[in-house]
C-alpha cells in the first residue's frame, strides 16, 4: 500500500493546506526525503529528475522545521533564476496556508531591489533568493544570514555557474553550524565538487529513478533535417498540434528572438522568454502561456527554469543541447503530474553522433519521428497562408474608390471561383521557391 503524506511525520496544519492543493500521494523523492530531512541532522544531495516533486519535498520538511519564538532568518533556499523563485515563493505560501505565522520573502533579481530591502526589515523566516540578488543585499547589509539554521541549494546543477563567484561570499555569511539541503536533476562534476567543498562529511543521499529521463510518461523522438527545411518541419509539427500547449528550446537568445518572430508572422500563437527581457514582460509573457491565451514559448533553457505548467504536451529541442544534462531539463518540462508527453529533437545530419552519446549516458532510446514529405509541408505552408490571409487586418489608407474599381473586378467572381484563384496565385508564386528547396534537398541526397 503506498505511503500517505501523513505517515512522513508531516504536521496537521501542513497536512491540511496539502489537502487543499488536492495532493493525495507523495512522489517517491517527498516519500523518502521528508522523513530524512525531519528526523535526522545530516546534510543532503536529493537526487531527481525535474517534474518529481522536489519543492514540496525540500519545503514541508523547511516550513514544520522554523522555530516561530525565533524571527531572525532561519532558512536561506537559493535559486539559479528569477522564474523559479518566484514559482517555489508561490509554492511555499500555498504550503503555509495554515501557518500564518511563518514569513517568507522571494528575493531574486530583476526588479527593483527597494522593495525587498524593504520587506526584508520585517521579521522574516525563509528567503527564497537568486545567488546574485542575494550577495547585493548581504553587501547592502539588508539581510543578516548569520544565524541561519538551512541552505537550501535547488537545481544546483543548472546554478553551479552563477554559484562559483558568489556561494564563498554567501557562506562566509552563514553560521558553521548549518544543514545544507542540495537537489538537482543531474550530478555533474562541478556538483560532486559543491557537495565536497560546501557539505559536512555526513551527508545523506536519496536519488530517484536515475535510470529514465524524467518518467516513462516521455515519448523521446528526434528528426533528421536539412537546414533549409528546419523551420517548415517545424511549422508541419506545430500544426499538427494545434490548441496544445508545448515550449521550444533554442540554445541562444538571438535564435529565440528570430523563430519567434518568424513563428508570429505564420500566425503561430507564441511568446519568447530570455534572459535580456525585462522582469515585467518575462512575467507577462509566462502569465499568458500559464493561462492559455498563447499556446507556444520559445525559450532559452536558464530563461525557462521555473516553468510549471502541467499541461505541456511537448518539448521541442529546436537546437540540439550541448550536454545530456540539458536535455534532461528540456524535456522534463512535458509529462508532469502523471500526463504523457513528447520531446522532440530537431536534428542535422552533422549532430546524429551526439545523439546516440545521449542515448547512451542517459539510458534511452530516441525513436525516429517520421518527417514530412515535401508535399505535405507545402499543403501545409498553404494553410498557414490562408490562416495567414484570414487574420490580415484590412488597410484603411486605400481610397475608396480603389477599393471600388478592385472589387468591380471580382464582383462577378463565387466564393469558390475566387478561392480558386487566390489558391492558384499562390501556386505560381511559391512554384519557384518550391523548385529551389527540392533541388537543393536531392543533391545534397546524391
Amino acid at each position: 500500500m503506498s505511503k500517505q503524506f501523513s505517515d512522513l511525520g508531516i504536521s496537521a496544519p501542513i497536512l491540511k493546506s496539502l489537502v487543499d492543493l488536492k495532493f493525495s500521494e507523495p512522489t517517491e523523492i517527498q516519500e523518502k526525503t521528508i522523513p530524512i530531512l525531519l528526523t535526522t541532522t545530516d546534510d543532503f544531495v536529493g537526487l531527481a529528475k525535474t517534474g518529481t516533486g522536489k519543492t514540496a519535498a525540500f519545503g514541508l520538511p523547511v516550513l514544520q522545521l522554523i522555530d516561530l519564538n525565533k524571527e531572525f532568518v532561519q532558512a536561506v533556499i537559493l535559486v539559479p533564476t528569477r522564474e523559479l523563485g518566484h514559482q517555489i515563493f508561490s509554492n511555499m505560501e500555498a504550503y503555509a496556508t495554515y501557518l500564518p505565522e511563518i514569513s517568507i520573502a522571494a528575493t531574486c533579481g530583476g526588479i527593483p531591489i527597494k522593495p525587498q530591502i524593504e520587506r526584508l526589515s520585517k521579521t522574516t523566516h525563509i528567503v527564497i533568493a537568486t545567488p546574485g540578488r542575494l550577495i547585493d543585499l548581504i553587501k547592502r547589509n539588508a539581510i543578516d544570514i548569520k544565524q541561519t539554521n538551512f541552505l537550501v541549494l535547488d537545481e544546483a546543477d543548472e546554478m553551479v555557474t552563477s554559484l562559483k563567484e558568489g556561494l564563498d561570499e554567501i557562506i562566509a555569511e552563514l553560521p558553521k553550524k548549518k544543514r545544507t539541503f542540495l537537489f538537482t536533476a543531474t550530478l555533474p562534476g562541478a556538483v560532486k565538487q559543491l557537495v565536497q567543498n560546501y557539505m559536512s562529511k555526513h551527508v545523506t543521499q536519496v536519488s530517484v529513478d536515475m535510470n529514465i529521463v524524467g518518467n516513462l510518461g516521455i515519448d523521446h523522438e528526434y528528426v533528421v533535417v536539412e537546414p533549409i527545411e528546419k523551420l517548415d518541419v517545424l511549422m508541419h509539427f506545430l500544426s499538427s498540434k494545434e490548441g496544445e500547449r508545448g515550449i521550444i528550446f533554442c540554445k541562444t537568445k538571438a535564435a529565440v528572438n528570430k523563430l519567434a518572430k518568424n513563428l508570429a508572422i505564420h500566425k503561430f500563437s507564441s511568446g519568447a522568454i530570455h534572459g535580456s527581457l525585462t522582469q515585467p514582460i518575462r512575467d507577462r509573457i509566462m502569465g499568458q502561456f500559464r493561462e492559455g491565451y498563447i499556446n507556444i514559448l520559445v525559450a532559452t533553457d536558464l530563461a525557462a527554469r521555473g516553468i510549471d505548467v502541467k499541461e505541456i504536451s511537448y518539448v521541442v529541442n529546436y537546437h540540439l543541447p550541448d550536454v545530456a544534462e540539458t536535455y534532461v531539463h528540456r524535456s522534463g518540462r512535458t509529462a508532469r503530474a502523471g500526463a504523457k508527453g513528447l520531446s522532440l529533437i530537431v536534428l542535422q545530419k552533422e549532430e546524429t553522433p551526439n545523439l546516440a552519446d545521449f542515448q547512451k549516458e542517459l539510458g534511452i532510446t530516441f525513436k525516429e519521428f517520421k518527417k514530412p514529405n515535401v508535399q505535405s509541408i507545402e499543403e501545409n505552408n498553404m494553410l498557414l497562408w490562408a490562416k495567414k490571409l484570414f487574420k490580415t487586418k484590412p488597410n484603411n489608407e486605400i481610397s475608396q474608390t480603389l477599393k471600388g474599381e478592385i472589387k468591380t473586378i471580382f464582383h462577378h467572381l463565387t466564393k469558390e471561383e475566387l478561392v480558386d484563384k487566390l489558391v492558384a496565385n499562390y501556386v505560381l508564386q511559391h512554384k519557384n521557391e518550391l523548385i529551389s528547396k527540392t533541388e537543393i534537398t536531392r543533391k545534397k541526397k546524391q
